[in-house]
């Protein structure tokens, strides 16, 4: 009879042990969410903790950190996880309660964030009154780096954090942050790519100084580009030509012949036939120039040759005297040539 007794009371046991059994896991793990927590708060005997690749999981209680768990796997709480944390050491199971302790998952992987501009950044500039509005546009590298400072400040107060709440935290201070690194000296305003790794690495510097208090660093900071409206990229590309070109004639000329070359100036109307009359024009100044140097070569030529082949007078028809082949006559200074 007692044994009959003792298996029924095993067996309900058991039953009420698998019904109590339970898995602490991040099962929906998004590479977005930087943390998550698990949405008990007391953990049933006999439960299991799985940890994924690129997850960190952190036993709290009463807000404190108790335990850090980082090695991927599947665990036995009672036996490998409890042992090993300091105030839940002597905690004693009843037969139909659990532990009170809260789980944290963390991502640990880095994230990678697309930034922009959500208005143009003005830049003080002499060269353009008002400014130059300038757009900017790249990624921006995080991970989580201290956890207690990111649960002091951000998951004790919520139950997950995504990239697009980082995403808003950046856009709040990055026409700020852009405006300080771009108005630094020695930067051309009208060729801010030549310096946006200089300006990258400023504000990646400066932001993390912001994000780390909530235990987030960041990594690396890319500009990727900067745009200016319309009519400021035409003096841009302009001013780039006049420059390449060298000579503001040459950028005219150039700019016409591209013109006709693609077919802007056939039209037919007086301004096209004005513009191809210069162009014309210009090239036949260009011939004249080069057929008159190459007289004035030819010329200088004749001349030396005479010169190397003995052409002037033996005798000074003023006096008589011989020369000997001298441009003056030695006697009486009569000019030879």
């Amino acid at each position: 009879m007692d044994r009959e007794l003792n298996a029924k009371g095993a067996f309900i046991m058991g039953i009420f042990r698998k019904q109590f059994e339970d898995v602490v896991e991040w099962k929906e793990f998004s590479e977005d969410q930087l943390f998550w927590k698990w949405p008990h708060n007391e953990i049933k005997k006999g439960s299991k903790l799985i940890i994924k690749p690129g997850q960190d999981a952190i036993f709290l209680k009463d807000g404190v950190i108790e335990g850090v768990f980082k090695d991927e796997g599947k665990y036995d709480i009672d036996s490998e996880i409890i042992p090993v944390l300091s105030t839940l050491k002597g905690f004693k199971y009843a037969f139909d309660t659990g532990m009170r302790a809260e789980v944290l998952f963390i991502n640990t992987k880095e994230f990678i964030i697309k930034w922009g501009t959500q208005n143009p950044v003005n830049i003080p500039s002499d060269k353009v009154p008002g400014g130059i509005p300038v757009r900017a546009n790249g990624t921006c590298n995080l991970k989580v780096d201290d956890y207690t400072a990111l649960i002091d400040n951000i998951a004790g107060v919520k139950d997950t954090y995504t990239s697009d709440d980082l995403r808003l935290r950046i856009t709040a201070v990055l026409s700020q942050l852009l405006m300080k690194h771009i108005t630094k000296e020695g930067k051309d305003m009208f060729n801010l790519q030549a310096s946006a790794d200089e300006i990258g690495k400023g504000i990646a510097d400066d932001l993390d100084m912001t994000l780390s208090k909530d235990g987030i660093k960041v990594t690396r900071f890319n500009v990727m580009s900067f745009s200016y409206p319309e009519e400021i990229q035409k003096m841009v590309t302009r001013a780039a030509a006049q420059s390449m070109v060298g000579d503001t004639s040459k950028y005219t000329n150039l700019t016409m012949v591209d013109a006709m070359a693609d077919g802007k100036m056939n039209g037919g109307s007086t301004a096209s036939g004005m513009a191809e009359m210069m162009v014309g024009m210009q090239v036949a100044n260009n011939m004249l120039n080069n057929m008159n140097a190459s007289n004035n070569a030819s010329a200088a030529n004749v001349g030396q040759a005479q010169n190397l082949s003995g052409a002037y007078p033996k005798f000074c028809p003023n006096c008589g005297k011989p020369v000997n082949g001298s441009k003056f006559c030695p006697e009486c200074g009569a000019k030879l040539a």
